[in-house]
């Protein structure tokens, strides 16, 4: 019953197609405009009169994007709803699927109910194949969905609470804007799988488009943010410079590939702290992801990085001042700062500290510029999963968690969890096994050697440490926290070693000898002196925190103390 109709992006051949069928000038439908010009640029539409939008694009900007053909997807079944929902797949599709610059804005991207919803989505797929069997896609729709441009794409359907702080920031950030003496700090907080790095993204491509806008009609005029496209705004957002701030190498190298592929974003906004603070620009905004993980004076990962660490402190402030941390270089280049945070997923002693990120905590809330994401958009299990996993790690005893259909499942055989693993990436994809740092790094200098060898099984740590989850190989390695923190995993198999066990008292402990991760327990940064067990065990348990929250679809769960494995057995066997 769907067809999809071709007509060039031309007056003359869009006035002749109009005239074809009734359909063409008053029905619901949804077009795909794409160009063949390098970069190829396409947009996505809905409408219920096809000629008359067509039109308005071809006396608008569009025209000049090197557009060529247009597909305008007609059913007799579609309703304005449908449309609409269709819309929005095949922007996130084409969006992770990396061959177009997508032209839309993302304002206007939709995930609501309607009747029958759930069989019209089961004809978009339709839709999709008849697209891809033409070449506007290259890739499945399974696929596209386990990339990183499609989970880390600015186009996205937000949850609820994502989009009131999106709508809350902006207005509160307009606001700030318009006093030129105003310099404000913004926090969202949230927990893992939340959403936070979704909302720094979502909301760079949002000011960008609120910036550069020239056509209202562009705008979806029922989305909750087309009240910011006025020319009041525009003109506030006149010159603004912003950039992304994201103190992990792997997730930072992604969002550049991210950037790339978006009009008004670029990978050169994406920067490490280091950058943000040798950069001679003064921002507007600075947005910052894993706040948590931004670092204090301390002993850095190298010489060089103790070297620049000095000369940016004396350059911004005239003295190396063993108090200044990276969050004091961001504030110092930047007008206004946007900081996502989760304390709780601070790994190492030389993160920022817990009574900085406190501060910051109440300095926005008494500022009204405080966001607090709840609603969880990665694990489906449910909101209550993550306090249910941090308590469990805590020695509690936890109140059983209804899991729904959540696959959580206990593994006294790595053998086995390890062939688990390798069948659910065979069947949903993305799967792969992490652990806690509790092995040396034998493989980094003898790419022969083997790491980890527990019950009969040899394996790697992370070959890389850009973009691991996605590079050859990984299915057979193991990752790192500095390889998964804030990416998404369908099935993630968790190692928990023996840096985490069971006392002679019952107790859960950290084992200083078992961890070894040589910056995760110096006596540096704020614990200088003072980094004893308690510490390290607030970091360990943080690690795994972190590591039993990455699977969307079920998380396996290997414990190597035999004490903590029968402990975390019997919490996990009641829920």
């Amino acid at each position: 019953m769907t067809s999809i109709r071709r007509v060039q992006f031309e007056r003359a051949h869009v006035d002749a197609w109009a005239a074809q069928d009734p359909q063409h000038t008053n029905w619901p439908v949804v077009y795909v405009i794409d160009g063949d010009t390098r970069p190829r640029k396409l947009y996505v539409g809905e409408t219920t009169r096809a000629h008359k939008r067509i039109r308005q694009h071809l006396d608008g900007p569009k025209r000049n994007e090197g557009l060529k053909s247009i597909r305008v997807v007609v059913d007799p079944r579609f309703n304005k709803s449908a449309c609409l929902d269709l819309e929005s797949h095949l922007i996130r599709w084409f969006s992770g699927d990396g061959q177009y610059s997508i032209l839309n804005g993302n304002d206007g991207l939709t995930d609501a109910d309607y009747y029958d919803r759930a069989l019209y989505r089961e004809s978009f797929r339709d839709v999709f194949e008849a697209l891809r069997a033409e070449g506007l896609f290259s890739r499945s729709i399974p696929q596209i969905e386990n990339s990183d441009l499609f989970k880390l794409s600015p186009f996205k359907a937000l949850g609820d609470d994502q989009a009131i702080a999106i709508s809350d920031i902006v207005e509160g950030l307009l606001t700030d804007l318009a006093d030129p003496a105003a310099r404000s700090t913004l926090v969202v907080q949230g927990d893992p799988g939340t959403g936070k790095t979704i909302i720094a993204i979502y909301l760079m491509k949002l000011l960008a488009d609120i910036r550069d806008f020239e056509h209202h009609d562009d705008v979806e005029p029922d989305s909750m943010f087309s009240e910011f496209f006025v020319p009041e705004n525009r003109e506030l957002l006149n010159g603004f410079r912003m950039a992304l701030v994201i103190p992990q190498q792997s997730l930072r190298e992604s969002i550049k590939k991210v950037f790339k592929k978006t009009p008004k974003l670029d990978p050169s906004m994406v920067l490490t702290p280091f950058q943000l603070g040798e950069s001679s620009t003064s921002y507007d905004l600075v947005l910052v992801d894993e706040t948590h993980r931004l670092g204090q004076r301390a002993n850095q990962a190298s010489g060089v990085q103790n070297k620049k660490f000095r000369e940016i402190n004396i350059d911004l402030f005239g003295a190396d001042d063993p108090t200044r941390t990276q969050l004091d270089w961001i504030k110092k280049r930047s007008r206004h700062q946007l900081l996502l945070v989760d304390g709780a997923q601070s790994v190492r002693p030389h993160d920022l500290s817990p009574a900085i990120l406190d501060a910051e905590l109440r300095a926005a809330r008494d500022a009204h510029r405080h966001y607090r994401l709840t609603t969880q958009m990665r694990v489906r299990a449910g909101a209550d999963y993550v306090e249910f996993v941090r308590s469990a790690l805590r020695g509690e005893d936890p109140v059983p968690a209804d899991l729904g259909d959540y696959d959580l499942r206990f593994f006294d055989d790595l053998g086995k969890m390890r062939a688990a693993i390798r069948e659910k990436d065979a069947s949903a994809g993305l799967s792969r096994l992490v652990a806690g740092y509790a092995w040396d790094w034998k493989s980094r200098r003898d790419a022969s050697a083997y790491d980890i060898e527990l019950d009969g099984e040899r394996m790697r740590w992370n070959s890389t440490d850009k973009d691991w989850i996605n590079s050859p190989g990984s299915l057979e390695e193991v990752g790192s926290i500095h390889t998964v923190q804030g990416y998404d995993l369908n099935y993630a198999g968790v190692i928990i070693g023996p840096d985490l066990r069971v006392s002679a008292s019952g107790k859960i402990i950290a084992d200083r000898e078992a961890y070894r991760d040589k910056k995760g327990k110096e006596n540096t940064g704020h614990l200088k002196d003072a980094f004893g067990d308690e510490d390290l065990l607030v970091f360990i348990r943080n690690i795994y925190g972190v590591l039993l929250t990455r699977g969307i679809l079920g998380t396996y769960v290997y414990v190597c103390d035999p004490g903590l494995r029968e402990r975390l057995r019997g919490v996990l066997a009641r829920r």
